[in-house]
């Protein structure tokens, strides 16, 4: 007699379900949203520079907030019963990560007082400045320089100017700008007279045979109605951002070189006009603001690249012993960045 199997055969493997990953709760995301835009020092700058590639774009962290906001509200209709919401308390905790972007940028967002007026002679100087990287690949270089020109500023400076360039920009600027230095391929053109004018060596190792033509920076003293400034005008190495990570090396010696010479500047009152590529929030630029080097406190972001979308203002225009204000990107020109223009009041 043959016994049947009655059992139930196990059929064939059961293949594993996919599961989306878990989202961490939004509490937990808002508090490392707010500890990156309060210490954003934390990220390292090793292998990559990271912390550099994340302090260049640190405003837009700040989109991270209404995105987990509309998370928090999409949860509150499946947690409507617990008491208290846990939507609710999720809500709450995005006034972390708020405030701590708010303490970073708030002011860059408070209106600029009405821009001063000239003071008279003897009183304390407000000096307005316009910072441009003209591209050495501009195919109008006197439209640029008559835009410029256009914004009345008392100080010009010009970087990636061309020997080719030069010709057409000094004749459009000469009848507001009769004043005027340049070494390599910065250039500065003032309405006052410029004394003192020399190079300033801010050229990074490794340059090979291109170092000796590798010159990006110059200081001239400007003789204004209310006293001697100098003025410093520098073009920083470009950044590269690849397979590995972003590329700052130069950049960063290049900044050190430069932070020297500044720090040991013996002038009170200085300025500085440069494409410095990078935002004064990356620390590569540290030892820049380490000479007492302001930045512009409010009137804006003034983002000034890509001129076709700008994400970062990397051409700055800083100061020590005044304040830097009015910060503002002015209409493009031929140029891949956007200008920028500021006012400087000393005293």
């Amino acid at each position: 007699m043959t016994q049947t199997d009655t059992g139930t055969s196990p059929g064939p493997p059961r293949t594993p379900r996919f599961r989306i990953p878990r989202i961490p709760p939004i509490p937990t995301l808002s508090l490392l949203l707010a500890t990156l835009l309060a210490f954003p020092s934390l990220v390292p700058n090793t292998v990559g520079h990271p912390g550099s590639l994340l302090e260049t774009f640190l405003p837009w962290l700040g989109l991270a907030i209404p995105l987990l906001l509309g998370l928090a509200a999409l949860r509150r209709s499946t947690l409507r019963r617990s008491t208290p919401p846990r939507s609710t308390i999720a809500a709450l905790t995005l006034l972390l990560p708020t405030l701590a972007w708010l303490a970073q940028f708030g002011g860059l967002l408070l209106p600029a007082a009405t821009a001063p007026t000239p003071t008279p002679t003897g009183g304390a100087p407000t000096l307005t400045t316009t910072q441009h990287n003209i591209s050495d690949e501009n195919p109008d270089p006197a439209g640029t320089a008559h835009a410029l020109a256009a914004s009345h500023a008392d100080l010009i400076a010009l970087e990636e100017l061309t020997p080719s360039a030069l010709p057409a920009v000094s004749t459009a600027l000469a009848p507001g700008y009769p004043h005027h230095a340049t070494h390599g391929t910065v250039g500065l053109w003032s309405k006052y007279p410029l004394t003192d004018i020399r190079p300033v060596d801010i050229r990074p190792t490794g340059l090979g045979a291109a170092g000796a033509d590798w010159n990006r920076a110059l200081r001239a003293t400007a003789a204004t109605p209310h006293g001697p400034v100098a003025v410093y005008v520098a073009h920083l190495p470009s950044l590269r951002l690849g397979a590995t990570g972003f590329g700052s090396a130069r950049r960063d010696e290049s900044a050190a070189l430069l932070g020297s010479v500044l720090a040991a500047e013996p002038a009170d009152r200085v300025i500085l006009l440069g494409d410095l590529n990078s935002t004064t929030d990356d620390r590569g630029l540290a030892p820049i603001r380490a000479a007492r080097m302001n930045t512009p406190s409010s009137g804006g972001f003034a983002f000034s690249w890509p001129a076709s979308f700008p994400l970062a203002r990397i051409d700055q225009i800083l100061a020590r012993s005044g304040t830097v204000s009015h910060i503002r990107t002015l209409p493009a020109t031929r140029s891949d960045h956007l200008p920028v223009s500021a006012v400087i009041r000393f005293g």
